[in-house]
């Protein structure tokens, strides 16, 4: 078991405020369907890694989207570096143990990677993994630190970049995770579902669709 706390950052699956770059050729509704899948598949994963303890960040209603043996946190915060600064914060106040986070837009993570990933935080090396649109897809910090995420531009083509900068200014030497792609537009649901099992929620909520989505 590794000895870390291991959080999902995820906003619940509304029409009209989820996957919304995947409209058209997806609905609102649909792109909401791909969202809720994507957390599936996302907390499956988690779930099959032994650590200490496992919770979701949410923007909110909890609602079906959480299964038995995580602990639900609601986000707060304005823009995405309060929140994640918030989130370390309130994920430490109950436990001293090293913290990963990482979101809802890559379910193609493995439990393998996210082992990686938890046997170097536990060893005492914070970790950082960049997605391929210059964002980031997971952070593991041994004590959180609000200064590590406040006023560092999210959302953009160098969220990564300035991210791993930021840790370093603060004395942090990241381990560099492998980069995964985040599902933003339709070829990166394409992407994802392409090395995921057929099993998996994304696959399958991309058979269901009703609509031509050709990459």
């Amino acid at each position: 078991m590794f000895e870390i706390q291991l959080v999902v950052l995820a906003k619940a699956p509304i029409a009209g405020r989820v996957k919304t770059r995947l409209c058209p050729p997806l609905t609102g509704e649909q792109a909401a369907q791909v969202a809720a899948a994507a957390i599936a598949d996302t907390v499956a994963a988690v779930q099959q890694v032994q650590v200490r303890r496992r919770l979701v960040a949410l923007d909110g209603d909890p609602a079906g989207l959480v299964p038995a043996g995580f602990e639900v946190l609601p986000q707060r915060g304005g823009g995405l570096d309060e929140r994640l600064a918030a989130a370390f914060d309130d994920v430490s106040c109950d436990c001293a143990l090293p913290i990963l986070l990482i979101g809802m837009d890559t379910p193609q993570v493995t439990p393998l990677q996210l082992g990686y990933a938890g046997a170097l935080l536990a060893s005492g090396r914070p970790v950082l993994g960049h997605a391929s649109d210059g964002g980031w897809w997971a952070l593991g910090l041994e004590v959180p630190d609000q200064h590590v995420f406040l006023g560092v531009p999210m959302s953009t083509d160098v969220t990564g970049r300035e991210q791993e900068a930021r840790m370093r200014e603060r004395g942090l030497d990241p381990a560099l995770l492998p980069v995964l792609r985040d599902i933003d537009a339709i070829e990166d649901l394409h992407a994802a579902v392409s090395v995921m099992p057929s099993s998996s929620h994304l696959a399958a909520a991309v058979r269901g669709l009703d609509v031509l989505v050709s990459s």
